[in-house]
């Protein structure tokens, strides 16, 4: 058995699980995080793409016995505590981007880790850092410009003068 403690969402857990369990399969199964959907099970089609310390990784391949004491962030962990939706799901929305919908968890989670580290990405850059994150039903235009949007979004939701008082 491996025990476990992490923060998942900004809460901090603690359990065991079977060693090699993967963690795609402690967060729908033991923590009830279903937003995180499989899809081929080798880390390929990026379904159950999260964010371990902020950076995307596929956690239908990733051993949980390696978050101990990290930090997990899933689709459900995205939006405001004042229940805002993230910028990047307010594009999807606004896009109208899914079709069937099975991958847009990981996609958004794909495009969240993009635009935290380039807030303005062009259409090349956008294509490779979602280059990995299949969808069978071809929305991968709507999925550009969804995340051309937000990234307008997320500069309208920036107050430089909030920014500065808290500096202060």
């Amino acid at each position: 058995m491996a025990d476990l403690r992490f923060t998942l969402n900004g809460q901090q857990q603690a359990l065991s699980v079977d060693e090699g369990t993967p963690l795609l399969w402690v967060l729908r199964d033991h923590l009830a995080m279903t937003g995180t959907k499989f899809g081929c099970g080798m880390g390929l089609c990026g379904a159950c793409t999260v964010h371990l310390d902020g950076s995307p990784i596929r956690s239908c391949s990733y051993p949980a016995e390696f978050i101990n004491g990290r930090e997990i962030t899933t689709i459900e962990g995205l939006g405001a505590a004042d229940d805002r939706l993230h910028p990047v799901q307010q594009a999807w929305l606004e896009m109208n981007v899914p079709q069937c919908g099975y991958c847009q968890s990981g996609q958004i989670m794909s495009a969240v880790a993009l635009l935290a580290n380039n807030k303005a990405p062009n259409d090349a850059e956008i294509d490779a850092a979602m280059s990995g994150n299949i969808c069978r039903c071809g929305t991968y235009p709507r999925i550009r410009k969804a995340i051309h949007r937000a990234s307008e979004l997320a500069v309208q939701h920036y107050n430089p003068a909030e920014t500065v008082k808290e500096n202060v």
